[in-house]
């Protein structure tokens, strides 16, 4: 046979991976190999078999070839054939090469595509890291990650799995990044892999780079203005500004944006996933409901399906089957024998874990809930968020000194995330360390995205509390009248409020505030007592209350 008609042999493969016919990818594949037993041409026909999920064909087929023992593209998709039959230890093996014979000529499918492609060695080391993965090492599972992007940063899975399953800390993150080195056409996809990691960092600093992102879009090519039209309305991008929006405690906003999304692009999980978590927040039942019986329909073996059923059952305070649930995308665990269909479902994924704490941490089944936030805590070294729940769990049962352990820890692995240091204040407070538990909740609401929501009114009051401890009697009633500003059905904010000026012999302000915080809940014993000590201590100063009631006014 003609070399021209070999070739066009090839072309006709090349064509039916294209259009996905793979056993007549396989078919001509094969022939050609028989014809030429060129390497480039048994690479090939290997190809065809991958695509085809002939796995064990292909293995041996690569195997028998003694180029495999030299040239990487062999050995690399050998190593994948090994990854789809899950045999991870030949698969490092496979991988493992000696240094001598690190050969680097390559042999392509598609010859033209070599100017573009991701780096065999970033390819590789991200192999390793999954099968480390797989055999529960994650220590090694880690490193080899971050081999992978360092190798070259094109390679967003190695990245993907390092931010989505918290493999580092706020701090490794930015360090992680800002040692890539990013090509000059790439600038963009630097300022769009700072959005993915964790955005504790203050609004500003957030929203500077998703202007930047758009920013650098236009400059990479001025000419096509829809480059940038494409950036500003990407899913990916929208979802991280939904998860930055999570972050921050604007749950209505996060959910109609989130909502947005979904009605673009239904299937886009990870928007799914922040929509799910703000429909949570927001107690909405029913939108959790209708997307657990769509995503269970749509992926039954996708550990997301049974995070959204077991989000609806937390919802509706069905504690019990919410755990069944959250525990059915775990694996293991320990805790019983887990359901057939759990077996293949994610044991990786940090919301479930989370909620299957949660769940327990409901229940007030604190030694279950705290075994869970351990395990999650050993496998997610980079989420804070399990060792700030064991501390919140110790605190639970009045083991202060344990907690504000754990809360230390937590803000080792985030610095920037508000809620620790509000924990931390709630912690000194209890342990009657006012000065730190007001330093505490000042650095709290300096974390804080400006303007307040509601959702910090509490923070804000109890800085107000330690104040008041402190006889800080001006600056406590300041933070309570911010916390009104916030929310004004607060019973402990009026009823702080008040106290504060009883302390301060001011009766008239101090009744005030007491009705008003027993309007809001009239079998408040604390106000109740107060309310009658405080008129029975004005009625014995024997001044005029018209008089009282204007000097109130004026210190108000």
């Amino acid at each position: 046979m003609r070399e021209e008609e070999i070739e066009k042999l090839r072309g006709v493969v090349r064509d039916c991976v294209s259009k996905h016919l793979y056993s007549s990818a396989i078919f001509f594949a094969d022939k050609v190999a028989a014809l030429t037993n060129d390497p480039a041409d048994i690479y090939m026909q290997a190809q065809a078999l991958f695509l085809g999920r002939h796995f064990r064909r292909a293995f041996h087929l690569l195997n028998a070839s003694k180029i495999v023992l030299t040239d990487l593209r062999f050995r690399y998709l050998a190593a994948k054939c090994l990854e789809e039959l899950n045999d991870w230890d030949q698969c490092l093996s496979m991988l493992n090469l000696p240094h001598h014979h690190t050969n680097n000529s390559l042999i392509y499918l598609d010859k033209d595509a070599a100017a573009a492609e991701i780096n065999i060695s970033s390819a590789i080391c991200f192999l390793r890291a999954k099968a480390y993965e797989a055999l529960e090492n994650r220590a090694q599972a880690r490193l080899w990650y971050i081999a992978a992007v360092k190798a070259d940063p094109l390679c967003y899975e190695a990245l993907e799995c390092l931010i989505e399953k918290h493999m580092l800390t706020c701090d490794e993150e930015a360090t992680l990044l800002s040692s890539l080195q990013f090509g000059p056409e790439d600038g963009w996809l630097s300022s769009f892999y700072s959005c993915l990691t964790k955005k504790y960092d203050k609004e500003s600093v957030v929203e500077a780079k998703f202007k930047e992102l758009e920013k650098e879009s236009c400059i990479s090519d001025s000419s096509d203005s829809s480059i940038t039209q494409t950036l500003k309305a990407n899913t990916d991008l929208l979802a991280c500004k939904a998860e930055y929006y999570h972050q921050c405690g604007e749950y209505q906003k996060c959910f109609e944006l989130t909502s947005v999304l979904l009605e673009k692009d239904p299937f886009h999980l990870k928007s799914t996933l922040v929509h799910l978590a703000a429909a949570m927040e927001l107690g909405n039942s029913n939108e959790l409901y209708l997307m657990a019986c769509n995503l269970v329909k749509d992926y039954p073996q996708k550990a997301l399906s049974w995070f959204a059923v077991g989000c609806y059952y937390y919802c509706i305070k069905k504690y019990d089957q919410s755990h069944r649930y959250f525990r059915k995308k775990k694996i293991l665990i320990g805790f019983g024998v887990i359901h057939s269909k759990a077996t293949n479902l994610d044991g990786t994924f940090p919301p479930a874990w989370i909620g299957y704490g949660n769940a327990y941490a409901a229940r007030e089944e604190g030694d279950q809930a705290m075994s869970v936030y351990r395990t999650a805590a050993r496998l997610f070294p980079g989420c804070h968020l399990p060792t700030l729940y064991i501390g919140m769990e110790y605190m639970r049962t009045h083991s202060f000194k344990l907690a504000e352990q754990f809360f230390m820890q937590a803000k080792t692995i985030c610095p920037s995330d508000p809620l620790v240091y509000n924990e931390l204040g709630v912690v000194a407070y209890h342990m009657k360390e006012y000065n730190k538990a007001a330093l505490w909740f000042e650095k709290t609401l300096a974390h804080i995205p400006s303007p307040l929501s509601e959702l910090w009114e509490p923070t804000v009051v109890n800085l107000a509390h330690a104040y008041r401890k402190l006889k800080m009697y001006h600056e406590a009633i300041s933070r309570y009248e911010k916390a009104l500003a916030l929310s004004t059905r607060s019973v402990s904010t009026y009823a702080g409020l008040a106290y504060t000026y009883h302390l301060q012999d001011n009766f008239t302000a101090a009744i005030t505030y007491y009705h008003k915080a027993l309007w809001l809940k009239p079998d408040d014993q604390f106000c109740t007592e107060m309310l009658s000590v405080a008129l029975v201590d004005e009625c014995r100063r024997g001044v005029d209350p018209k008089i009282e009631f204007r000097r109130s006014e004026v210190f108000v």
